[in-house]
């Protein structure tokens, strides 16, 4: 039996359609990824399953008895009281428990009768067995261990929620429902505010857990690892797809080029049913055989090809080459009042490095950034760049900085007023701002849409020091991707800080760990820093030797090289088609004209005037004939290149 059945969903927003007769059904042990491109409704469909918002019709129905916990993108408040408290509060029946015992006790103490006694000592007793099972399961133990492995330190439980920011808020309320163990988890990027470490516990968690969950997060190895069902928001519709998002991947691909094939298949047919009924029309004894075709590509429903969804494309501008040494941190020291965050920090950074900057929130990433981008002050020490270096500086908290009042036009051009207004439209337009859109004023722009913006102001200006702080926190799976293939191709050099494991392991060549107001720096990427912090193995102080990309890169450049190898072999041909498809229209419309013009009978009473059209006509279909027999004879040799490229 299902634990979640979804039927006949609808929901729009205005003349926007989100959900359209959406149906689909989660198992007990689902581990289901939703994903889809920002804005096109996972947030909502997490909403409408957890119970926050109802659809316009449909339903969602959980199995009787099911318990579903919902972690939103953004939180509001904590239940108030400590941290530990507000934790295990959360927990549905431990009040009501803990309530029945009091009321219980006090009844025995005023029982008067033997009889009175004895049922009440009876219920006393399995209540103090029911709670010893829901501390054991859900107890203070329990909660600590989870708390502990989210980050929080032992004095911080007893801390008031109320004081926690925004971040550390996000992490009591996962940790407030992993401790709950609901029988369905619904988890809305919940990685946001996780550091690598932490991220590596939760990870670990979650893979151990048997329950069900659905899942929205723009990491793609997180989520690779964690589901093995794909609920995806196409064009056509909601869909669902076996296996994780590296399967979907294929099956989708393998579905596009099957409806390709037989598009393409379909398209030749009717244009050669058209070009039976074109050259025969006429003709008395073909009559029935022009008829039965007409009737055949009236009633035939036509194949369509999919819409290319738009996605953000990157690319970055050329800029002057740096000097060999980007950036030298030299007894760098620097506190935020009594804490201290660096104590005689130096560091070295050359060009080329592409350095992946990781830590517990809070050890000094953010700040490290701020300082190569002298955007603060070291308080002893100093930050020197090398020569010819140009920075560009994107972190979360430039979103902020954007002007509400302006548009996103005049917020980009603003950077470059002497480039034509074209130009920045077009910059914005790889961002998916197009039309009026680039009139929008930023005051009204979502999160994702402030973070697109940023991203768009650092691309106008060339640099060859990319400084980056959590890029891609507000993009989808897609843009995610999209951004790291840029990055493979970027000249300079980089630094940046991120918890998104695909991420790191498509990009860095050394991981800088912050910790304890220094720097642990070591070659290679997130997963060789693991392999490493897992078997406690050090590296060699001071080695700068370059390692070899992940998995992730390598399986993108091969998907490249396949994709420009099939080019190869395939354009060509593909090539030969489209320019006799473009002369076969062409054709077709001169001898469709001409037949226009020959039905009228009064032109045969000049024949200066009719027999240059009867010429044309004539020559047309020939022509046609010939490029039919030439196009039929390409389509067979594509067909073949393509069986032999498997």
């Amino acid at each position: 039996m299902s634990l979640v059945h979804a039927r006949a969903l609808c929901l729009r927003y205005g003349p926007k359609i989100i959900l359209d007769d959406a149906s689909f059904a989660l198992d007990h042990h689902d581990r289901v990824g939703l994903i889809g491109p920002n804005g096109s409704g996972k947030s909502t469909l997490m909403k409408i399953v957890a119970g926050k918002i109802e659809p316009d019709s449909g339903s969602v129905q959980l199995v009787r008895r099911a318990r579903a916990a919902y972690l939103p993108q953004e939180l509001s408040e904590l239940p108030p009281g400590s941290l530990i408290d507000g934790v295990l509060a959360s927990v549905p029946g431990r009040t009501w428990l803990e309530s029945r015992l009091a009321s219980v006790d006090a009844a025995l103490a005023q029982a008067s009768s033997e009889e009175e006694q004895i049922e009440l000592g009876g219920e006393l007793a399995e209540l103090h067995e029911e709670l010893a099972h829901h501390e054991e399961l859900y107890g203070r133990h329990r909660a600590e261990e989870i708390l502990g492995g989210l980050g929080f330190s032992p004095s911080a439980l007893t801390r008031p929620a109320a004081e926690l920011s925004g971040g550390w808020k996000m992490r009591a309320a996962l940790a407030a429902l992993l401790l709950q163990d609901p029988e369905l988890l619904l988890l809305d990027e919940p990685t946001n505010h996780l550091d690598v470490p932490t991220l590596e516990w939760f990870d670990a968690f979650l893979r151990r857990s048997r329950k069900a969950l659905l899942l929205v997060s723009h990491d793609r190895e997180f989520l690779d690892r964690q589901i093995d069902r794909v609920l995806s928001f196409e064009v056509e519709g909601l869909r669902t797809y076996a296996g994780n998002y590296e399967k979907y991947l294929e099956l989708r691909a393998a579905e596009e080029e099957n409806l390709q094939a037989l598009a393409e298949k379909q398209q030749r047919r009717r244009a050669q049913m058209q070009a039976f009924i074109e050259r025969f029309r006429a003709k008395a004894t073909k009559a029935r055989q022009v008829q039965s075709r007409i009737k055949l590509l009236e009633k035939e429903e036509v194949v369509q090809v999919r819409e290319e969804r738009a996605t953000v494309r990157f690319r970055f501008p050329e800029a002057p080459r740096s000097g060999r040494e980007v950036g030298r941190l030299e007894g760098i020291s620097k506190s935020y009042g009594d804490k201290t965050v660096y104590r005689g920090l130096s560091a070295q950074i050359l060009r080329g490095d592409r350095i992946a900057v990781i830590g517990l929130n809070g050890a000094g990433k953010t700040t490290l950034l701020k300082l190569l981008a002298q955007e603060i002050e070291p308080d002893e020490g100093r930050v020197t760049l090398g020569h010819n270096v140009v920075v560009g500086y994107f972190a979360q908290h430039h979103t902020e900085r954007l002007n509400p009042g302006r548009t996103i036009l005049q917020e980009v051009h603003s950077l470059v007023p002497t480039e034509p207004q074209s130009w920045v439209r077009g910059v914005l337009g790889s961002f998916l701002f197009s039309g009026d859109e680039v009139d929008k004023r930023i005051g009204v722009l979502s999160g994702g849409e402030r973070a697109r913006v940023a991203l768009a102001r650092l691309l106008v200006v060339p640099s060859n020091f990319l400084l980056m702080d959590e890029p891609t926190n507000h993009l989808d799976l897609d843009s995610s991707e999209a951004l790291i293939d840029a990055l493979t191709r970027y000249q300079g050099t980089l630094l940046f800080v991120s918890h998104n494991r695909s991420f790191v392991n498509g990009l860095a060549t050394q991981v800088w760990e912050v910790k304890d107001g220094t720097i642990d720096a070591q070659p290679g990427d997130l997963d060789d820093w693991s392999a490493r912090h897992a078997t406690d193995v050090l590296p060699v102080a001071g080695s700068r030797k370059p390692v070899a990309g992940s998995q992730g890169v390598v399986a993108r450049r091969e998907r490249a090289l396949e994709r420009e190898q099939r080019e190869k072999v395939l354009g060509p041909t593909r090539r030969a088609i489209a320019d006799l498809e473009q002369r076969i229209a062409e054709l077709e419309k001169t001898k469709k004209d001409a037949e226009m013009q020959l039905a009228e009978a009064a032109l045969f009473a000049d024949p200066a005037r009719s027999t240059p059209i009867v010429r044309t006509y004539q020559e047309a279909g020939k022509k046609l004939d010939e490029l039919y027999a030439r196009w039929e004879h390409k389509q067979e040799e594509l067909a073949a290149l393509e069986q032999n490229l498997g």
